[in-house]
C-alpha cells in the first residue's frame, strides 16, 4: 500500500488508518464530526500528499493544454492564477478534474486525483507525443500538500510561516504564489477559506505539527467527505468518471464551448443531447442518503428517472442531504422519493451547495 510522509505522523496522533484507492490513509483522528465542526467553525487541516501535482514545461504548454482539457487555459493570464477543470475522453466522458496553475508561459502545474494519476499520467503522454512532442511531463512525487481550511485557516498558518502573510494576505480565491520552500493556493474543497500548500515531502511532518501546535485540528477523509458534500463538490469516480459527460454532473461551467477552440470530447459534448443534471436532495424523513439509491420523479416522462451519486448525512444542517443525477424535467422545490432500504422515502430537490463559509444555504 502506498503512504504519505505523514503516516507515522498521523499514526502517531492515533489516527483510524484505511485504504483509500491503495492508499493508506486517516479516515478520522477520533472523531469524524468534532472534525467536521472544527473546519466550519475554526480551523482543521487535511493530509492531500496522495493526490499529484504535475509540472507541464515548455514553450508549447499551453497549446497542449489547450487542447487537453474542456475549460479554457487561455483564462491565464496572471502568474499563479488556477483554473479548475476536467480532462474529457473523445466520447465526452471524464478522465478526471483537476486544478491547473499558470507558473510561466512554459511551466504550469496541474494537480490530479490519487485514484487517477497514473491514468492521467498515461493520457497526457500519449496525447503529448501527438500534440506537442518534446513537452516535459514531470510527476512531483516529491511533494508533499496539506489542505489548512476554515474561517481561521489563513491566520494560523500566517502564524506558522513567518512572512508569509504579506505575501499571501492579498491572494484572491484560485490564486498561488511560491513563498520560501511552500506553494501556497487559496483554493479548497470544503466550502470554506484556506489554503491547500504544497512542500517538500520531507518536511511535511514538522510543519503539520507546527500547525497542530498553533491550534488546527487533523482531519481525516470522513470529515473531509461531508464537508465536500455540503459544499457541492464532485467527488470523482462517484458524481463523474469516464461515462458521464460534464454537462450532466453539474460541471458545465467548466466545460467551454463559446471559443473556436477544439478540445479532445468537444464533438461528442455537442452531438449529444443533454438529458440529466446533478442536482441537490435533502431528505424529508427520518434514513439516511447513500450513492447508488434509485430516485422517482413525479413526472411520467421520466424514463428511468435518476439516482443518488453522493449522499450522507450532513452535520451542519443535521439531515441527511444528497447530489443526484435526474432528468432536467426536474427543478428546484419539487419532491421525489428515494428508495431507502426498501422503502420510498420523500426527498425534496435543492440547488447545491448546501452550505458556504459555515451558513446554510437551504
Amino acid at each position: 500500500m502506498k503512504t504519505t510522509s505523514l503516516n507515522q505522523t498521523h499514526r502517531e496522533m492515533k489516527a483510524k488508518m484505511v485504504d483509500f484507492g491503495g492508499w493508506d490513509m486517516p479516515l478520522h483522528y477520533g472523531s469524524q464530526l468534532d472534525e467536521h465542526h472544527k473546519v466550519r467553525s475554526d480551523a482543521g487541516m487535511f493530509d492531500v500528499s496522495h493526490m499529484l501535482a504535475v509540472d507541464i514545461k515548455g514553450g508549447l504548454a499551453r497549446s497542449f493544454l489547450r487542447r487537453l482539457v474542456a475549460n479554457n487555459v487561455d483564462k491565464l493570464t496572471q502568474p499563479g492564477k488556477a483554473l479548475y477543470t476536467c480532462m474529457l475522453n473523445p466520447q465526452g466522458g471524464v478522465i478526471d478534474d483537476l486544478i491547473i496553475y499558470f507558473l510561466t508561459e512554459s511551466h504550469f502545474r496541474m494537480v490530479v486525483n490519487a485514484g487517477t494519476a497514473a491514468k492521467d499520467l498515461a493520457w497526457m503522454l500519449a496525447q503529448r507525443d501527438e500534440i506537442a512532442p518534446g513537452l516535459e511531463i514531470i510527476p512531483r512525487h516529491d511533494l508533499a500538500m496539506i489542505a489548512v481550511q476554515g474561517p481561521n485557516a489563513r491566520a494560523k498558518v500566517w502564524q506558522v510561516i513567518a512572512g508569509a502573510q504579506a505575501e499571501t494576505e492579498n491572494l484572491k480565491l484560485f490564486q498561488a504564489t511560491m513563498y520560501d520552500k511552500f506553494f501556497i493556493a487559496r483554493t479548497g474543497y470544503t466550502g470554506e477559506d484556506g489554503f491547500e500548500i504544497m512542500l517538500p515531502s520531507q518536511d511535511a511532518p514538522d510543519f503539520w505539527h507546527a500547525l497542530h501546535d498553533a491550534g488546527v485540528t487533523p482531519a481525516g477523509l470522513g470529515a473531509r467527505d461531508t464537508l465536500r458534500l455540503e459544499a457541492g463538490m464532485n467527488l470523482y469516480g462517484q458524481d463523474m468518471d469516464e461515462t458521464t459527460s460534464p454537462l450532466e454532473s453539474g460541471l458545465g461551467w467548466t466545460v467551454d464551448l463559446k471559443s473556436d477552440r477544439d478540445f479532445i470530447g468537444k464533438s461528442a459534448l455537442l452531438e449529444k443531447p443533454v438529458k440529466q443534471q446533478l442536482i441537490g436532495l435533502i431528505l424529508l424523513e427520518r434514513g439516511v442518503l447513500r450513492s447508488h439509491q434509485k430516485v422517482a420523479t413525479q413526472h411520467d416522462d421520466n424514463e428511468g428517472d435518476g439516482e443518488i451519486t453522493s449522499g450522507g448525512f450532513s452535520p451542519t444542517l443535521n439531515q441527511s442531504i444528497a447530489l443526484a443525477r435526474l432528468p432536467l424535467t426536474v427543478s428546484a422545490g419539487d419532491e421525489v422519493q428515494v428508495l431507502v432500504r426498501d422503502k420510498m422515502l420523500r426527498a425534496k430537490v435543492v440547488k447545491h451547495p448546501f452550505v458556504r463559509n459555515g451558513k446554510s444555504l437551504i
